[in-house]
């Protein structure tokens, strides 16, 4: 309904979340963590399910729900292990919702997973990442349960719990007649704009009367006339569950834009509803409700988040105080005292005597060793190694030669004192004290002295009975119930109020017991997935700990454009450093030191991120006491080391608000080449990124990074323009009446940023990466390429016309035949805002074809290419909205064209339709499958119920059935010109993939060995041609064999044999499925080979529609899941060519490093690993990436690099590629680029110039097209639905 209107944006999570994604795990899956501080499971959020989880949790919360579907038994639902058994009526949705409910009750996991409930709705794992509104899923899940639970004892528990009635009224003024009309609901939807309150709302809604008056009068019955009345609304009967569901989505009609109300709005966390309801002659508590649940929307109207405010009735959590409340501001004083009482006097000069004081005012007793330095540092103003270290060596050998006054414990990251200093002098004051004084709370121990200064304080109250949480997807956290005001108002809001009856009483045996009403077989059943959960808890930490992380120093860095840039541009400058995740912070600070050993001063370790525009920083890693894990450091994480205030004298901004945005700056350019390419502002299809790139006509453009709380001003000041100076953003579309940018075919449109705007931020201006910024100084509007109209500038070139083509000629096809007679053309002139049938009929008048065509239906037609007729575009439309571009033609064909409201569909019966042979039908959107099918067939005189409708592919062949023949042809996405086929027959059952497959003619081998392709048709060995070149190097002539049908609960194996009967196959004979390798098939070449023979093709995740390429081998073959099949070439000596190419197998499962590649190479041709030089082959740029083995020369005292995987970035190794070799011992050629490749380099080049000046590309066939936008689509709208069985 709303699309991807509550999408949720990533950069929301920061570095904050502690996820587990991207970390190594060595030892399988890692299990889940185990609950949290608060006892309450969280859960996982699936990609955009955060409005399920909130309502689930809202749910779950609600004992009455909760117990009312325990309730329910095996007898009346069934058991979930027979729901594939035929015939039997299991109702799966209220079962997994009973067994998803007892996992967040009982199993000690963070959060669960919501994947079996989602799939019980019918939804696909796509849909777990389209978003949806809560309240529409509110009304659909309950919809949904009462149909799954028809016949049973729980049939009605959503209508007793949830079922309210309104009765609206209407009172004649005249002889007072009353009209009432019951209404029911299951949730109130009450309005936030324009009112301050939920009270107010309410009081709108059932106090206030609408008077119909004057021109807006009422017949009333009665009177037989029209009559003044009032309008009223009162509830009638209240539920014990009231939700209250808050408009805070609108739409600006004047600005034609979406938008969220983000004003206060209050609401009561206990409500008496008697003033708005018809009876109030009741006890008061029978109106009396109270909040127990508040679900938040954060974000704006095309993006957010939801997570839920719960109160925790039946006391299943732990509450505890929010952690910023944890430690008073008394304590804080009381500790400051107490470490002046202990502080010892300080001998500056005497290192001995100022680490000792230092350690002595711990509470601990104890520094972490990485933090010692800059206690130092605190305590006398100056470092150890300007003061210290000429005199007494680094700080580390210091302690350790000074064993008998200091330790090292906890794996040597913390340095302690001992219990009995044998020198006087270093003993600090009050520790002889502190060994003999029995009293614990003297001011000798700071920590006691503080516990004694707490026990005069008064303790801060705490909350009873029950508590808030905040329930956000995997986390669970402790709120106030003061925190629920904060939702009152801004972008993160209340949006659904849950309020349950103060009559409703807990059973005290129901307090602080989570297994209160569950079935003792669920109860079981989580018992053994938490023994289980422990068991690979146990298994899990003792292989996982490794995370590997990249390590950024700042000397070798510099800032520029809002961004950290590296000095050498030529090499890597990070770091990896593998490291435990279950140390602390600390200790990676103490590692990171002793690798840097000429490090001074602080270091200060911030997360980092790689920006189109740099490197920027994001959180500093400031408490040394949390592991990594906690602190969200996983692995490939970016880490910048530094001091924490500025680089290279340069202050560093961190924070997502400072995010550098890299902007495409765009100036007036005389221009060089005369021979420009016609069609406007050029900026379209300019991807240039470095130095200055023509951007078209008159405009250069250069890429050039920004802070993202940079101000306009700040801008312009960088670029070194002048004060007058303005600046433009593209304008992407105006009001109707105003020219469109590219509108006529010449002409850009920039809107000019006003005055106020100079001191907004690009943040603030919705900047990002690759837009474009147009600068103009004043005298650049004597030049009749600019022109300035308000606050649009229009950058025009001499093609900026405005027409129309239509042509009419004697035959309704275009195209063809080139010795027909020539069509009649006219140009009409037109404009975006021109209705198309005003176009139609101006080109009849000028043709002089109104007595030709009188009474004769016609409509415009686009015709492509090829000379195939498109379909009539909408005559209702303006050119603009119906999408025709200036300066194009149309052809004037017999036919009705489509209305707003239809689709114009090609259509075949049996078979794919041949060109010019199909026909042709005008549907409603609306319409559904069934209802298209009926029209088709009544068109074509087809009678019976043995039909279905497939689509056609992409190659324009019968395609995959449209399964669901109630949806709508817009649900869908069935758009206007699609070719659809009525097939005879049944729809195929559900879970059946249709594959398409391809031969591969192996070129190493002959007809002998190879397939035999000699009973191919002629029409198959054309298809072939259909698909480009393979990447693989052994591989050729792609020939179409055939599809298959098959389920998607078949192996791989299954999938052979299948592929076998095929009838281009017949011939071929192998011993067994082995000797055949299937590679799939992606944006038409080799992608990657399927392995696992005994896996599904689910668990393979191939979808219908895949394409498969078959291949013969002389051997049988069984890769496991981290071989790697590379085509190896061996370079001629002296020449500048290769050997035949030969498959390799590589096994990368132990280590993917470039020596390993080597060592694997070196064995199988028989030679030295130092000798081979390699290189990748890039097919689709010609050119050869060599392979360095990343070895450097390296101190002794350090650790050597660790060499990293060619399965990563820049090589991604996969199946099929080729990798060169040279032999250096007798080839001193290290040059790997051949002939082909230099030809093929010049082909690029040509395209790409052809391209540049808007010419067809040949040979290109679509392959690199310019992309005409950098702004990326949303997601197109999708209808929630839940699937239920039936049960009646």
């Amino acid at each position: 309904m709303f699309g991807n209107l509550f999408e949720e944006e990533e950069e929301e999570e920061g570095f904050s979340s502690a996820s587990s994604k991207g970390r190594v795990a060595k030892g399988g899956d890692e299990p889940p963590p185990p609950r949290g501080r608060s006892n309450l499971c969280g859960l996982k959020n699936q990609g955009g399910t955060c409005y399920l989880n909130s309502l689930l949790q809202t749910l779950l919360f609600t004992p009455e729900f909760r117990e009312a579907l325990f309730s329910l038994g095996a007898a009346e639902l069934g058991c979930l292990e027979h729901k594939d058994t035929p015939g039997a009526k299991v109702r799966v949705i209220p079962l997994e919702l009973q067994k998803l409910f007892a996992s967040l009750l009982l199993v000690d996991q963070q959060s669960a997973s919501t994947a079996n409930l989602t799939s019980s709705f019918g939804w696909n794992s796509g849909e777990g990442t389209n978003q949806h509104d809560v309240q529409e899923l509110n009304r659909i899940l309950f919809s949904a349960l009462d149909h799954s639970l028809v016949g049973t004892t729980g049939s009605t528990f959503i209508h007793q719990l949830y079922h309210g009635t309104i009765v609206n009224s209407i009172v004649c003024k005249d002889c007072g007649n009353i009209s009432q009309r019951q209404e029911d609901f299951l949730d109130l939807t009450v309005c936030v704009c324009g009112v301050s309150s939920l009270e107010e709302a309410l009081w709108n809604m059932f106090v206030e009367e609408e008077l119909f008056q004057g021109n807006n009068l009422y017949r009333c019955a009665q009177c037989d006339r029209l009559v003044t009345a009032a309008k009223s609304a009162k509830l009638k009967k209240l539920p014990p569950f009231m939700t209250m569901s808050l408009l805070r989505f609108s739409f600006d009609f004047a600005k034609c834009e979406r938008y969220k109300e983000t004003g206060r709005y209050s609401f009561p966390l206990s409500i008496n509803l008697q003033p708005f309801c018809e009876e109030t002659d009741a006890e008061d508590s029978d109106y009396s409700y109270e909040l127990f649940s508040v679900i938040i929307h954060k974000g704006g109207c095309y993006g957010g988040h939801y997570h839920v405010y719960i109160r925790d009735i039946d006391q299943l959590g732990k509450w505890e105080p929010p952690e910023e409340e944890r430690k008073p501001k008394t304590q804080k004083q009381s500790r400051d005292e107490v470490e002046q009482m202990c502080e010892p006097k300080l001998q500056e000069d005497d290192p001995l005597s100022v680490i000792t004081a230092i350690i002595a005012q711990e509470p601990s007793k104890s520094v972490l060793t990485d933090q010692l330095g800059q206690k130092l540092m605190d305590k006398i103003g100056s470092s150890w190694s300007k003061k210290f270290r000429k005199h007494y060596g680094p700080i580390g050998k210091f302690l350790q030669s000074h064993n008998e006054v200091f330790m090292l414990v906890s794996n040597g990251t913390r340095v302690a004192l001992k219990a009995n200093p044998p020198s006087p002098t270093t003993e600090p004051p009050g520790s002889a004290k502190q060994a003999t004084n029995p009293d614990p709370l003297t001011p000798s121990d700071p920590g006691a002295a503080e516990q004694h200064l707490d026990l005069h304080q008064k303790p801060e109250p705490e909350q009873t009975g029950s508590h808030w949480f905040d329930l956000n997807d995997s986390m669970v956290t402790s709120i106030r119930e003061s925190d629920i005001e904060k939702q009152f108002q801004g972008k993160e809001s209340a949006y659904m109020l849950f309020y349950r009856k103060t009559q409703l009483h807990r059973p005290s045996e129901a307090l602080h017991n989570p297994q209160y009403k569950i079935p003792l077989n669920l109860i079981q059943m989580a018992q053994e997935e938490n023994i289980q959960m422990q068991k690979m808890r146990e298994e899990f930490e003792a292989t996982n700990n490794t995370v590997e992380l990249r390590l950024h120093l700042a000397p070798s860095y510099r800032l520029e454009g809002g961004a950290l840039q590296p000095l050498s541009k030529e090499m890597d400058v990070s770091t990896s450093l593998s490291f435990d995740r279950r140390k602390t912070v600390g200790d990676l600070r103490l590692t990171i030191y002793q690798k840097q050993e000429l490090w001074e001063g602080d270091m200060a370790l911030t997360l980092a991120k790689s920006l189109p525009a740099g490197l920027h920083l994001y959180n500093t890693l400031t408490d040394d006491s949390v592991s990594l894990y906690s602190a969200g450091v996983c692995t490939n994480a970016d880490l910048f080391v530094w001091n924490g205030r500025e680089v290279r004298g340069a202050t560093v901004l961190i924070g997502a608000e400072w995010e550098p945005v890299l902007l495409n700056v765009v100036r007036p350019s005389l221009g060089e080449d005369g021979d420009q390419e016609e069609g406007g502002g050029g900026l379209e299809g300019d991807e240039g990124r470095g130095g200055f790139e023509n951007g078209g006509p008159g405009l250069k453009r250069e890429a050039r990074g920004f802070a993202g709380a940079a101000t306009l001003r700040e801008v312009r000041e960088a670029l070194g323009e002048p004060e007058g100076s303005l600046l433009c953003q593209e304008h992407m579309g105006g009001p109707r009446g105003e020219q469109a940018p590219g509108e006529g075919g010449g002409a850009s449109g920039w809107r000019v940023f006003p005055p106020d705007d100079m001191q907004r931020t690009l943040k603030e201006l919705s900047l990002k990466d690759g837009d474009a910024l147009l600068v103009l100084e004043p005298q650049s509007f004597d030049s009749s390429m600019f022109a300035r109209n308000g606050d649009v500038v229009t950058v025009t070139t001499p093609s900026d016309c405005r027409w129309l083509q239509v042509e009419f000629g004697p035959q309704g096809e275009g195209g063809g035949d080139g010795e027909k007679e020539e069509g009649r053309k006219i140009k009409v002139p037109a404009s975006g805002n021109m209705l198309l049938c005003e176009v139609k009929q101006r080109a009849i008048e000028e043709l002089q074809l109104q007595e030709q065509i009188s009474g004769a239906p016609y409509c415009l037609r686009h015709v492509d290419c090829t000379g195939k007729l498109l379909p009539p575009v909408c005559e209702e439309l303006s050119v603009r909205d119906a999408g025709v571009r200036l300066m194009t033609t149309l052809t004037l064909c017999p036919g009705n064209a489509p209305k707003a409201s239809q689709l114009f569909l090609h259509f075949s019966v049996g078979a794919a339709p041949s060109a010019g042979m199909e026909m042709d039908i005008i549907v409603e959107k609306t319409s559904t499958v069934k209802e298209c099918l009926k029209t088709v067939l009544d068109v074509v005189g087809l009678e019976g119920t043995c039909w279905h409708v497939r689509r056609l592919d992409w190659c324009e062949e019968v395609g995959e059935p449209i399964m669901d023949e109630d949806a709508s042809l817009s649900e869908l996405k069935i758009n206007n010109g699609e070719t659809l086929v009525v097939t005879k027959g049944q729809l195929p059952p559900k879970g059946f993939l249709k594959l398409y497959v391809w031969l591969c003619l192996d070129r190493r081998h002959n007809s002998e060995v190879s397939m035999d392709f000699n009973h191919i048709g002629h029409t198959q060995v054309e298809a072939a041609e259909e698909l480009p070149p393979l990447a693989a190097g052994n591989m050729a002539e792609p020939r179409r064999a055939g599809q298959v049908e098959i389920s998607d609960e078949a192996t791989l194996e299954d999938l052979k044999a299948q592929v076998l009967t095929l009838p281009a196959l017949q011939d071929v004979c192998v011993p067994t499925t082995a000797f055949l390798r299937v590679w799939q098939l992606e944006g038409r070449r080799l992608a990657r080979i399927l392995r696992g023979g005994q896996l599904t093709l689910k668990k393979l995740k191939l979808s219908s529609g895949t394409d498969l390429c078959l291949q013969q081998l002389l051997k049988e073959e069984d890769l496991g899941p981290r071989d790697v099949m590379l085509n190896v070439k061996m370079g001629v000596p002296g020449e500048r060519c290769f050997y035949p190419p030969d498959e390799l197998v590589w096994d990368a499962a132990r280590d993917s490093s470039p020596r390993s590649l080597r060592t694997c190479l070196a064995a199988h041709f028989g030679l030295s690993p130092d000798s081979l030089l390699l290189a990748k082959h890039q097919l689709d740029k010609h050119t050869w990436e060599e392979i360095s083995n990343w070895s450097h020369q390296v101190s002794k005292k350090k650790k050597k690099r660790k060499a990293e995987s060619l399965l990563g970035p820049p090589f991604h190794l996969k199946d099929g590629d080729t990798i060169g070799i040279k032999n250096l011992l007798i080839d001193n050629k290290r040059e790997f680029l051949t002939v082909e490749d230099e030809q093929g380099q010049q082909r690029l080049r040509q395209q790409a110039e052809q391209r540049r000046k808007g010419g067809p590309v040949a040979g290109s066939e679509g392959v690199g097209q310019q992309k005409t936008g950098l702004s990326k689509p949303r997601k197109p709208e999708v209808a929630l639905s839940i699937n239920v069985g039936v049960f009646r």
